[in-house]
């Protein structure tokens, strides 16, 4: 299975919704803290390949990314989120030196999370460690909107797959905030764990549930039409989960990874949801990703300066 090893800690990966074989990675130099950053694109060979990963191409950036998201309506553009507070837009279609094509600086500190809308399409919004949400469209270049309600730093953001306004923001206030971009407010507050919660995402299948993933080593599954407890309660990670994400394919299918260095695999409607755990991270595991395209094909990113690709049920380190 294709491997890359990075120069930097990696942040985030994501495939691209229109090429099976085409994935992102985000990193950031020194943990994060201090430091560049580099976004790759990769391109993933036919197996068996003596390269069976290539570098399409890469962009430096003079801090760290923490998140990307791919267009849904444009193959070549990806957005990322950068330390510096801005949100990077990038051309594959360009010559490099005119990208990244826009660079919008409006939040106040890093911006952590970035969504693109699945279903308009033409816009996507960003969270920040300024406690706040923004919406922005492809055409403009200030924001249409920002979303103050957080109390704390906004980790994840996520747009509903049915519904075009609605999205859920997730904080360290310890709560998951859904919203309607028609609404002047939230329209729920699920205080969904007593520690602050990484991230969140909806599930393809049912628009009313929703992952969240946090400090206090779970996730969890929350059906918004009844919010007072959880669904289900995963436990299986011994630190932080850092992020969640729902199957595009397997309607109870949830992939986690987490401070402990796993990604986990589970199924959120059986007594024993623990269907599959991943070792091969050597340091933190920060990011993951399901293909759209390629139903079980899944990606992992950490701080051990590596990327995977793998099909779930194989070893993500067999070459």
């Amino acid at each position: 299975m294709p491997v890359f090893k990075t120069p930097f800690n990696g942040y985030a990966v994501k495939f691209s919704p229109f090429y099976e074989h085409r994935l992102a990675v985000a990193t950031a130099q020194n943990f994060g803290i201090l430091g560049n950053g580099r976004l790759h694109i990769l391109d993933l060979s036919p197996s068996p390949s003596p390269t069976p990963v290539t570098e399409l191409a890469f962009f430096d950036t003079a801090d760290g990314i923490y998140d990307i998201a791919w267009s849904e309506s444009h193959d070549n553009l990806l957005v990322a989120a950068v330390a510096d507070g801005s949100l990077k837009l990038y051309d594959l279609s360009l010559p490099p030196p005119q990208n990244p094509s826009r660079s919008l600086s409006e939040h106040t500190r890093e911006v952590h999370a970035v969504d693109w809308n699945p279903t308009r399409r033409d816009s996507f919004i960003s969270g920040s460690w300024d406690d706040t949400v923004k919406l922005w469209t492809v055409d403009r270049p200030t924001s249409v909107r920002t979303f103050k309600e957080h109390a704390y730093c906004v980790y994840s953001v996520a747009w509903n797959p049915r519904h075009a306004d609605v999205f859920a923001s997730a904080s360290g206030d310890c709560t998951v905030r859904v919203w309607d971009v028609r609404e002047p407010g939230s329209t729920m507050i699920i205080p969904g764990h007593e520690h602050e919660i990484l991230s969140c995402d909806w599930n393809k299948y049912d628009e009313c549930l929703l992952a969240t993933g946090s400090v206090d080593k779970t996730v969890r599954v929350w059906d918004v039409r009844s919010y007072r407890t959880p669904i289900a309660v995963l436990a299986g990670h011994g630190y932080a989960v850092r992020k969640v994400k729902c199957s595009p394919h397997r309607r109870n299918m949830v992939m986690s990874c987490s401070y402990d260095m796993t990604v986990c695999m589970w199924d959120f409607m059986v007594e024993d949801a623990l269907i599959g755990k991943y070792d091969h991270h050597t340091e933190f595991a920060v990011g993951i990703d399901m293909s759209v395209l390629v139903e079980g094909l899944l990606a992992s990113t950490g701080w051990d300066e590596m990327a995977y690709v793998w099909q779930h049920g194989t070893d993500p380190r067999a070459t």
